[in-house]
């Protein structure tokens, strides 16, 4: 691996500028294969950071003007792919007008009680899915380069936000029949929704996400996911597998019990989000890999607070200790926040790009 050196922050477009993509490089990563180079893997950034990639002063409202400019950002920063949303597909609920940066997770609830189930009214996947959006984003991809889909959130947190997760406790214990009912409302959709899109020629893998757990345990009881959330994951992966499409699963929080129901039941590809405060990615390699491959890993909190030779550094050894076994991709723990140092994310993926 080649040494840290200052000018890597400033001179790295021009070396990303000369590595053609090829999702070639992440279709190994996720068959547990040995890739032909380190290979970058991001679930999302951040508009400020999207457009000083891209070149741009700003993005664009419309999901086709938005897509463009994420396909250019991540072209520059040296991905094989961009992720994008299917549609403008979502669950409405009192949050869609909320503004607030953060928020609990009890805000925001329309589905409390049966009366407010029966009056809501479900949106339909079709009714938002256009083939002529992702054709015009293949248009626009550069060769070697796809599009990964991810969801409007996933089962359990379209769910939690339409009850509200203290009302959703509740309702597992006075109403089951009507938490039945609304998880299988939303997966149902959610199905419906990878499987409009999962098959598209530009379409290279799908990312199912959805955070389940806190840094101690899972949002609901082992028993409670395995009864509610996770047939609705296990029918999502089949959706996007039957595509020929790798399944990628996003999801936060300590995750020790459910791995054996990810990689054996649900039969995910990939795993993304991972926390030092939880198992730094290292250990969570030799654990996990080759049964699934890892993505990212290099916890945020470190990239933030770590200086951009440490940052770089961690990021190599972690190259070095999955060389020639595969199964792994280059990124942050968990997502490119506003908050991150610039300097910290380009030199954690410069280990990648210098060294390929």
């Amino acid at each position: 691996m080649l040494k840290w050196n200052d000018s890597f922050l400033t001179d790295f477009t021009n070396v990303t500028a000369k590595r053609k993509p090829d999702f070639e490089n992440l279709k190994k990563v996720l068959a547990c294969e040995a890739s032909a180079r380190p290979t970058l893997f991001e679930f999302f950034l951040n508009d400020t950071l999207y457009t000083k990639l891209a070149g741009v002063d700003s993005i664009p409202t419309d999901l086709a003007g938005r897509g463009r400019v994420l396909i250019s950002a991540y072209r520059a920063a040296g991905y094989d792919y961009c992720t994008v949303t299917a549609s403008a597909f979502a669950f409405p609920n009192e949050l869609d007008q909320h503004g607030k940066k953060s928020r609990s997770m009890s805000e925001g609830a329309v589905i409390t009680c049966r009366d407010d189930y029966d009056a809501y009214k479900w949106p339909e996947p079709a009714d938002f899915y256009d083939p002529a959006y992702l054709d015009e984003l293949a248009g626009f991809l550069p060769d070697g380069m796809k599009l990964i889909i991810h969801g409007p959130c996933g089962v359990l947190e379209n769910v939690m936000q339409l009850t509200g997760y203290e009302d959703l406790c509740y309702l597992l214990a006075d109403d089951p029949d009507l938490v039945r009912e609304i998880f299988d409302n939303v997966g149902s959709r959610l199905v419906k929704y990878y499987e409009l899109a999962a098959g598209h020629d530009s379409v290279g893998a799908c990312i199912s996400n959805d955070d389940w757990g806190f840094n101690t345990q899972t949002m609901l009881s082992t028993a409670d996911m395995r009864k509610y959330v996770f047939p609705w994951h296990k029918k999502i992966v089949e959706t996007i597998h039957a595509a020929g499409r790798p399944a990628l699963l996003h999801s936060c929080g300590r995750l020790d019990e459910v791995y054996d129901d990810i990689i054996d039941d649900m039969r995910y590809d990939g795993k993304h989000s991972f926390e030092d405060a939880i198992e730094p990615i290292e250990e969570a390699y030799e654990r996990l890999t080759p049964k699934i491959a890892l993505l990212g890993g290099i916890d945020v909190d470190f990239v933030c607070r770590s200086t951009p030779e440490e940052v770089y550094n961690r990021s190599c050894k972690m190259l070095e200790q999955s060389a020639g076994r595969g199964g792994f991709a280059l990124g942050t723990g968990n997502s490119v926040p506003a908050y991150v140092p610039h300097d910290g994310y380009i030199a954690m993926i410069c280990a990648a790009i210098y060294n390929g």
